[in-house]
């Protein structure tokens, strides 16, 4: 599933959302979004409808596609929903990942720690969404990750929107500290890194 045509197309559309190649309030036409997924008419429309559930494109009848707009009031609401559920669903994936997942994770932590030399924001965040996703496939309580999964790549729009490398580095040796803590199955060390990660990135 995670390497179907419409999974493909999903983050390459989701990608150029967050990293603001398609512009918030934008309009844009699925012949548009077909190009720039590089994948036919029923992937992308299959992406799309992932999108649309996760409020990251507006579909207007009549009227078209529309990018969902950055308002002011979502930075705190998608940080409130990550704070409480992400140090959970990280301490049961410390628990429970299995070991090509934890090899992925240790992948996901060298991509980071590369950027602390490169500053190229876009595979930082392409890093992260793969930690999002290995997260989402390992942890055993899909209620937890269903109601992350929106909310992970808001925050992650809404971080690119004001991101700068001055940043990166703390950024990365945060999300590194909480993927370790992960990666080796320490259940109590996941849920506290996790939790100060979330902290920084909510500005506490």
């Amino acid at each position: 599933m995670q390497n179907s045509q419409s999974h493909l197309a999903y983050l390459a559309l989701e990608h150029a959302i967050v990293t603001l190649a398609l512009p918030p309030g934008a309009y844009v036409t699925e012949k548009e979004l077909i190009e720039l997924a590089g994948h036919g008419r029923t992937p992308v429309r299959e992406a799309v409808q992932k999108l649309a559930w996760q409020r990251l494109i507006m579909v207007k009848p009549r009227v078209g596609l529309q990018v969902a707009e950055i308002r002011p009031g979502d930075h705190g609401h998608v940080m409130q929903v990550r704070g409480e559920l992400e140090p959970i669903a990280a301490a049961l994936v410390a628990e429970h990942a299995d070991d090509e997942q934890r090899q992925q994770l240790a992948s996901c932590a060298a991509k980071m720690e590369s950027c602390t030399v490169s500053r190229d924001l876009e595979v930082f965040f392409a890093a992260d969404k793969a930690f999002d996703e290995i997260l989402e496939d390992a942890c055993p309580n899909v209620f937890i990750t269903s109601a992350l999964a929106p909310v992970q790549t808001h925050s992650r729009r809404l971080w690119y929107s004001t991101a700068n490398s001055d940043r990166m580095d703390q950024s990365i040796s945060l999300h590194t500290d909480a993927i370790r803590a992960i990666h080796r199955g320490d259940v109590a060390e996941a849920h506290r890194t996790m939790a100060v990660l979330i902290g920084y990135l909510s500005g506490k």
